[in-house]
Order: C-alpha cells, then sequence, then structure tokens
C-alpha cells in the first residue's frame, strides 16, 4: 500500500528560533499519525541541524532537504551534497521544484543528474514537476508533464522506484492563490500513474506516491485529498503556519 504523504517547504522563510517554534508547535499538535503517513518538514539548509535535534525527540515528523548537487564533492562553491546531507540527519530531499527550474535554470539533464546521485546514495526523493500557465491555456499540460517525467526519471530501474515520490505542481497554483480544482488534480494524478503504468507496470505505478503542490489550504485539502490518485500534498505557505498543517495533515 502506498504512503500518505504531507510534507511542508519552508523555502527561504524562518530563523533558526523560529524554526524550532514551528517544528515543535507541529510535534505537539499532532496526535496518533497512522503507520502509513508520513509527515515531513523541509527548512533552509543552515537550520537542518537544529530542526533534525528537535525531531530525535519525536519520530513522528521527518525532516528533508530543499535541494541537493549533482557531484559528490568539488569546488562548488555555496552547494550542499548527498554526504553531507546524510551526515546531517537527512536521507530525503526535494528535487525539481519550479523555483529551481524557473530562477536556477535546473533543467532535465541536471535534474537526471540530481535523482541518480540521490539513488545512490539510497536517499528518498520528492520529485517536482508541472506545467505553467501558458501550457495549460493551451491544453498542452499532459505533454510538458510527459516529457518531464520522461525525461528525468523513466530511465530508472523499477526497484529504483520504491524511493521516489512524484509532486505534481502547476506552476499557476503556487503561491497565486489559485488552485486547481480536485478533479483537474486527479485527473492530471491519474494520467502520471497511467504514464508509470505504461513504462513500467501497474505494480510499479499503484506503489507510487503521487502528492498535490498548488495552494493546498485547510478550506480545500480534504477534498484535494479525497480523490483516489491523490496520495497527499507538498505545501508551501500554509506549512509555515503550524495550526494550517496540522488541519492539512488531519485531512489526510
Amino acid at each position: 500500500m502506498r504512503k500518505k504523504i504531507v510534507a511542508g517547504n519552508w523555502k527561504m522563510n524562518l530563523n533558526k528560533e523560529q524554526s524550532l517554534q514551528l517544528v515543535n508547535d507541529i510535534s505537539a499538535g499532532l496526535g496518533n499519525i497512522d503507520e502509513n503517513t508520513r509527515v515531513i518538514v523541509s527548512p533552509p539548509f543552515i537550520n537542518i541541524p537544529y530542526v533534525v535535534d528537535a525531531e530525535k525527540r519525536n519520530t513522528k515528523v521527518e525532516v528533508a532537504a530543499q535541494n541537493m548537487h549533482f557531484k559528490e564533492s568539488g569546488a562548488y562553491t555555496g552547494e550542499v551534497s548527498a554526504d553531507m546531507l546524510l551526515s546531517a540527519g537527512i536521507d530525503t530531499v526535494i528535487l525539481g521544484h519550479s523555483e529551481r527550474r524557473e530562477y536556477f535554470n535546473e533543467d532535465a539533464n541536471l535534474l537526471t543528474q540530481k535523482v541518480e546521485q540521490a539513488l545512490e546514495h539510497k536517499m528518498d526523493v520528492i520529485f517536482c514537476f508541472g506545467e505553467k500557465l501558458e501550457d495549460r491555456q493551451a491544453d498542452n499540460h499532459f505533454n510538458v508533464v510527459e516529457y518531464q517525467l520522461k525525461d528525468a526519471l523513466f530511465h530508472l530501474k523499477e526497484s529504483d522506484w520504491q524511493r521516489i515520490v512524484l509532486a505534481y505542481e502547476p506552476v499557476w497554483a503556487i503561491g497565486t492563490g489559485e488552485t486547481a480544482s480536485a478533479d483537474q488534480a486527479q485527473e492530471m494524478h491519474a494520467f502520471i500513474r497511467n504514464l508509470i503504468t505504461d513504462q513500467y507496470d501497474e505494480d510499479v505505478a499503484e506503489e507510487v506516491s503521487i502528492l498535490y503542490g498548488g495552494s493546498v489550504k485547510p478550506a480545500n485539502a480534504q477534498e484535494i485529498f479525497s480523490k483516489p490518485d491523490v496520495d497527499g500534498g507538498l505545501i508551501g505557505g500554509a506549512s509555515l503556519k503550524s495550526q494550517d498543517f496540522l488541519a492539512i495533515i488531519n485531512a489526510i
């Protein structure tokens, strides 16, 4: 049975004290979590050690990194390697987020190398992808998503998919207040699962968790999560408020 996942991407927000307050508030507010559910928070690199230390006292919340370099080590000023993340207690990394693609020009070739590096180190990958507004308006959104998945992931072995979590994020619905309807999310998630079935088989496709990432809030989380192919959410702004994030977790 595939996992239900609610992951909070804190992006470039919160200092040390704020990060500790937020993760402590989330931990304190969590009730009993089903063993099939994962709750993940992803602080900025500089705050990872503090949040990891805080969560050693509460194993119900996992900590992930927001990004990672594709090389083992070297002269890459300002970058962070897989081995560095592992040594800090991190074994999950978000890759391919729309902001990394847009502002840092990360393309399929680069992301393929990052995914391979993460898998070589036995890390879980939350792989993000999704169309822009112009793609949706041109009715090209399915083609864009298919390209993003095939170019970066469809060379992987079946066994690699045990460490892959997909996060569909329609770019037009990130930080805009706009949200794909629950039916639109389900339509795309079903399309994605069918792509994986065609490339591999139904068993692989049915085990892959596919998250929705696009302005999920307490008010719409339950409707979105109720769809059969939506296995949770990658949450941005709402993950910075403990009560909102807890309400979204409770909706899963």
